[in-house]
């Protein structure tokens, strides 16, 4: 097992670098089509806008530590160890309340979306959208695990490197 999880971090980073690939890809052709040949191609658009929302989502689950992520931790990092513990659980249960809560509608609006295509790909709305039920399982994933190192007092709060990364 430990040698699969780098791999599949790596695999991770190779979709997140492939997805940059065709947004930046499409960017070029929306760029020489509409300046260099005055024929505008409005699938460039919508390949760059539906790339970059996949592309910041997976990232977000798959790519980026825990670290990487903004965060306002003026008043984590000024109290104890004990107090950190007790924030990092509080921080985890808010986050899985959210993210379990609202997991139903959004599948509920996103298999709604099946029905709606892209306007110029034709790509079922469904299959743009599902990139957040994977960033939301992800979420829910890490930070379950996040408030079971937390109560298990596996998590040292606080300490730079200590907490696991996505």
């Amino acid at each position: 097992m430990p040698r699969v999880v780098p791999w599949l971090r790596r695999r991770a980073d190779d979709v997140a670098v492939l997805l940059l690939g065709a947004m930046f890809a499409s960017f070029i052709v929306q760029i020489v089509s509409r300046y260099v040949l005055n024929q505008p191609m409005g699938w460039t658009l919508e390949m760059c806008l539906t790339t970059w929302l996949w592309t910041v989502f997976w990232a977000s689950s798959f790519c980026l530590k825990h670290d990487d992520h903004i965060r306002f931790d003026m008043l984590y990092n000024a109290v104890g160890r004990g107090t950190r513990r007790v924030f990092a659980a509080i921080g985890a249960v808010c986050v899985l309340a959210a993210m379990v809560v609202s997991l139903p509608g959004t599948w509920d609006f996103v298999s709604f979306l099946s029905i709606k295509r892209s306007a110029t790909l034709r790509i079922p709305l469904a299959y743009v959208f599902s990139i957040y039920l994977l960033f939301m399982v992800a979420t829910v994933a890490w930070f379950g695990h996040r408030l079971w190192r937390v109560l298990r007092h596996d998590e040292e709060p606080g300490r730079p490197g200590a907490e696991s990364p996505r």
